[in-house]
C-alpha cells in the first residue's frame, strides 16, 4: 500500500517570534501565523484529503483547523490529535532563548549553533547532546524520539488506504528530522522549514521517503 502524507508546519507562534525553545511547551499563533496558515489553506484547498491529523499542541491543532476548513473535503474531515508527531522535547531547555540553549548544549562538542550541528553531525546527535546537557535528563534523545515517531507512522499505515492523501500538521524540528533521515537526497535539509511550508512524505509498504521538503505555500 502506498499513500502520501502532506506534512505542514504550523503557523508562526509567539515563541517563534521571540526565538524561544518550543517543543512540548506551547504558545498561540500570532496574527501573522494565522494569516500564513490561511494562505496555505487556499493553496491546498483542492487537495482531496482523506484524513487530517495534527500533534496535540494548540499551535498545530489551530493550524490544522484553518487548513481543513478551507478544504474541498471539509465536510468529511474530522481533524484528530496524533501525539506521536509532537515536536522534539527539549526538557530543561523548554522556553529558553533558542540561541543560548543550543550554545549551552553544543559548545562542549565544538559546535556553536543548531544549524552548524545539523550540517556537521546531524540532528540525532544534537538530540543526544541535549539530553546529556539537560541537568534533569528529561530531554528526548534520538532513540526515544524515533520510537514515538515510528509508532506514529505505523498508526497511519493502519488507517490509510491506497493512494490516500493525508494532512498532518506538525513542527519544524520534527519535519526537519524526518526529512534528514528519509530524504531522497535531492534537497538540503540543514535549515528548518518555514512556518506553514509543505513537506511531502510517501509511505510505501511500510517504507518512508520524503519527496519534497519545506516547499513554501505563501509569498
Amino acid at each position: 500500500m502506498k499513500y502520501t502524507i502532506y506534512m505542514l508546519r504550523h503557523g508562526q507562534t509567539w515563541f517563534n517570534r521571540y526565538n524561544k525553545m518550543q517543543g512540548w511547551s506551547d504558545s498561540p499563533l500570532t496574527p501573522a501565523g494565522e494569516e500564513v496558515a490561511r494562505q496555505a489553506a487556499q493553496r491546498l484547498s483542492n487537495v482531496a484529503f482523506a484524513a487530517a491529523f495534527s500533534s496535540d499542541a494548540r499551535r498545530a491543532i489551530d493550524t490544522c483547523k484553518i487548513i481543513t476548513d478551507a478544504n474541498i473535503n471539509k465536510e468529511h474531515l474530522h481533524p484528530t490529535k496524533l501525539i506521536n508527531f509532537r515536536e522534539q522535547f527539549y526538557g530543561y531547555f523548554e522556553g529558553m532563548n533558542s540561541t543560548e540553549a543550543w550554545y549551552m548544549t553544543l559548545k562542549p562538542h565544538g559546535l556553536t549553533s543548531f544549524q552548524e550541528a545539523a550540517k556537521k553531525v546531524g540532528l540525532d546527535k544534537a538530540k543526544d547532546y541535549m539530553k546529556a546537557a539537560d541537568p534533569f535528563h528529561d530531554a528526548e534523545n534520538a532513540a526515544e524520539y524515533w520510537e514515538r515517531i515510528n509508532t506514529g507512522f505505523e498508526y497511519l499505515d493502519g488507517i490509510a488506504h491506497e493512494n490516500d492523501k493525508i494532512l498532518l500538521v506538525s513542527h519544524g524540528t520534527t519535519i526537519q528530522s524526518i526529512s534528514m533521515k528519509y530524504g531522497d537526497g535531492t534537497f538540503v535539509v540543514n535549515a528548518g522549514p518555514a512556518n506553514s511550508s509543505l513537506t511531502t512524505v510517501v509511505r510505501n509498504q511500510g517504507q518512508t521517503i520524503v519527496t519534497d521538503y519545506a516547499r513554501k505555500l505563501v509569498d
